[in-house]
């Protein structure tokens, strides 16, 4: 779910260590997918709660402009899950 001000999660994902919130051009199930598309995702902040956590939103980021948020694992270089954004 999102907001102008916040980007939250009403859930559980499974715990890990380094997890970060990007933002996407389009929708990826995958790490392959991520990966292809990771230059041209954003950043948003680090997950450090594995339930029904929220993170502000930077004010240069136009969620307007992405299809879809990743949650991936940087010390793994693993993804973790996706959703796809109701712009």
């Amino acid at each position: 779910m999102m907001n102008a001000n916040k980007i939250w999660l009403d859930g559980t994902i499974s715990p890990g260590p380094n997890y970060r919130l990007y933002p996407a051009p389009k929708f990826v199930d995958d790490g392959a997918g991520f990966l292809a598309i990771k230059a041209e995702s954003r950043q948003i902040g680090t997950v450090k709660t594995f339930e029904n956590f929220a993170l502000d939103l930077p004010p240069a980021i136009d969620l307007d402009e992405y299809d879809a948020v990743v949650i991936w694992c940087e010390a793994f270089k693993q993804f973790i899950t996706a959703a796809r954004l109701e712009n």
